[in-house]
Order: structure tokens, then C-alpha cells, then sequence
């Protein structure tokens, strides 16, 4: 009949968020998966929630393959991105409050009966802040709640090594790169714009590359507007879709193979 929408039928469909709470007591044991993004300035040519929309493709091939162990919560699409706000569009949480928002998401999950939590991470700038939240949840359980297992990973550290022999030009994700532009070449191409001018500088250093192509030796703390007057580092014009199913379906491999491990894992005394 027009206008009704017909009831899901993909069996491995695990949201959190479409369970009642009386479901909740039988599926505790699963691992939650909490996907964490942003919605900060990506360059001239990708849209401001790049790492939510990467992310969200991400979890939900991940979703499709771990339908026996692991439930999976909506998008974070909000996160820590200060460090983009002189970029009109970015909407950011401060590094307070984000690792509130994490501490209390945790908690909740705890709260529930889960003990094995993962945050899967799409946004570089999210990491200190949500290892620092998760810390202190540990911390205060780490007596009563033995068992409880919080992580927070990238998919783009997650997969690296497999990542990273794809033979791209790059050889690890920089922001609003290649790797990027390749992925929402697939998820949304639409959306990808031809101009794409990318900051890329070399002082010389053998410790620090203010463009992120090379590996750094230390963490310089520098907003994007210091290092990139686009708001976008390495080869974006070298983006091509091939690529980014390449590095979606490497991403997710991995990413499934450790959810797929992290539901064994086994109380450590």
C-alpha cells in the first residue's frame, strides 16, 4: 500500500536503538559497538560530516558480518574538532565535554550488563579525549567490574599495515586526502567537488611534518588553519572510487576480524 513503509528484513540488522528494553537482559553479552565521527571542515571539496558518513559505511559492512556478537549504537556524528571551528560549518564539542559525553555512554552500556564496549573511531580528534573518558570509567570499575573491556580504534590504525600496502600514494589517512576522497567517491560522490587544493609543507624536519605526509616523531599541537589555509592535507586529486572500495572493504575486514576476536576475549585475573 503507498506510503507504508514495509518492516526490515535483513536478519543480521543488530541497532541498539530499534531493540525494546525488555530485549536488552538476553543480549548483554554482545559486544556494543558506539561509531564516533564529526562534523568539521573537510577542504574545498568533501562535506562537513566526512567522518561520520566514512564511519557510518564502515559500521554498517561491519554491522552485516558480526550479526552474532555485537550490536551497534547510531553515529556520533558530533565530536571534538576545536581545533577546525576558524572553518565555518564545523559544529565541535569542547574536550570537556566531549569526554563527558563519552563517560556517559559507557556508563550507560555498564549500567545495561555490557562488558565488552567499542568506540569505533572516524575522526583523528576524538581519540585523546575518548581514552581519556574511557580511563576514568576503568578505573572507577576496575575493582567491582573485573571483566569490563572499553577500547576506542580507528578504523584507519585499525587496518593500517593492510591499509598501507594498497600501494596508494599515501600510505596512512592525512584529512581530506586521498584515502578520504576516494571513500566518499563511493558512499557519496555526489558530493565531491573537482577543485581540490590540499596544504603541502616541509620545514625540513626529521621529527615533525606540518603537512602529516610523512610520520611524525611527536605530537605538535597546531590548529588546521596554521597548517592548511584549505582545511585539507596530501594527494586528494590522486582520489579515485576504485580506491576507496579498496579501502573501505580492507577497513572493514579487519575491523571485523577484531570485533569477531574481542567477543572471545576472556576475563584477565
Amino acid at each position: 500500500m503507498e506510503g507504508i513503509v514495509p518492516a526490515r528484513d535483513e536478519p543480521w540488522y543488530m541497532q541498539l536503538g530499534e531493540r525494546n528494553w525488555t530485549e536488552i537482559e538476553a543480549l548483554k553479552d554482545r559486544v556494543v559497538v558506539c561509531p564516533i565521527g564529526s562534523l568539521e571542515q573537510h577542504g574545498h571539496h568533501l562535506p562537513l560530516l566526512t567522518d561520520s558518513m566514512i564511519g557510518s559505511e564502515i559500521a554498517r559492512r561491519v554491522e552485516a558480518a558480526t550479526e552474532e556478537v555485537a550490536l551497534f549504537t547510531p553515529m556520533l556524528w558530533v565530536g571534538a574538532s576545536h581545533h577546525h571551528l576558524s572553518f565555518p560549518g564545523t559544529i565541535s564539542l569542547s574536550q570537556a565535554t566531549y569526554r563527558g559525553v563519552i563517560e556517559d555512554m559507557a556508563e550507560s552500556l555498564i549500567g545495561a550488563g555490557f562488558r565488552k564496549i567499542f568506540f569505533l573511531n572516524s575522526h583523528a580528534g576524538n581519540i585523546v579525549p575518548a581514552q581519556a573518558a574511557l580511563l576514568e570509567v576503568q578505573l572507577r570499575h576496575r575493582v567491582t567490574l573485573p571483566e569490563l573491556y572499553l577500547c576506542v580504534g580507528s578504523w584507519f590504525e585499525l587496518a593500517l599495515p593492510e591499509l598501507a600496502a594498497l600501494g596508494l600514494v599515501q600510505k596512512k589517512v592525512i584529512h581530506a586526502c586521498e584515502w578520504e576522497t576516494s571513500v566518499i567517491q563511493v558512499t557519496h560522490p555526489e558530493l565531491v567537488k573537482n577543485s581540490r587544493p590540499a596544504a603541502r609543507r616541509d620545514i625540513g624536519s626529521g621529527f615533525w611534518s606540518p603537512d602529516h605526509i610523512q610520520n611524525n616523531r611527536l605530537s605538535v599541537i597546531r590548529t588546521m588553519e596554521q597548517g592548511s589555509e584549505t582545511g585539507a592535507f596530501g594527494f586528494p586529486d590522486d582520489a579515485t572510487p576504485e580506491k576507496g572500495e579498496q579501502l573501505i572493504q580492507t577497513a572493514t575486514n579487519e575491523i571485523v576480524r577484531f570485533v569477531k576476536e574481542y567477543a572471545t576475549w576472556p576475563r584477565v585475573p
